[in-house]
């Protein structure tokens, strides 16, 4: 599905000029598939966020990614499943907000998240890693910009 595009607008202080510039969402999202990793915001039980890197994959509209049961992020997402996760670079950023849901994904879709995978990483930890069940955060907001004063912009995706 489509996002609805608009653009971001910023404070008089963040421009020096006006904006009639905004990002193609299939760019971004090609930004978002090439990262090698994403900095994953949680929420714990008493509000204050948990920031922490994690390695995923982009696949079917959301990011799919794992860890130990044990991690706080783990713990957080079963709690709420709020999430933000952004990439590395804050001069040409990408940060997407939505909810995370455990998933077990059926034989077909898990084959092609290790396969991805693979291709990413170089990991073969095969289909049945993914089956007995993964995160995937599907954005509902997302904002991105090459050039903050330029082309920032804001993607929404209705009934998410």
């Amino acid at each position: 599905m489509d996002p609805r595009t608009e653009i971001l607008h910023l404070p008089a202080g963040y421009r020096n000029q006006e904006q009639t510039v905004t990002l193609a969402w299939p760019e971004v999202l090609a930004r978002l598939a090439a990262a090698p990793s994403y900095w994953l915001a949680t929420v714990r039980a008493d509000g204050r966020p948990h920031v922490v890197p994690v390695g995923g994959v982009w696949l079917d509209d959301a990011l799919h990614f794992g860890g130990s049961l044990e991690t706080v992020h783990e713990r957080n997402l079963r709690r709420s499943g709020l999430a933000a996760v952004h990439l590395d670079d804050a001069a040409s950023a990408v940060i997407a907000e939505g909810r995370a849901v455990r998933v077990h994904p059926a034989a077909e879709q898990a084959r092609r998240l290790a396969d991805a995978t693979r291709a990413k990483y170089g990991l073969d930890s095969g289909p049945d890693t993914y089956a007995q069940g993964c995160w995937s955060l599907t954005p509902s907001r997302a904002i991105a910009w090459t050039a903050l004063a330029t082309d920032a912009t804001r993607f929404t995706w209705d009934g998410r």
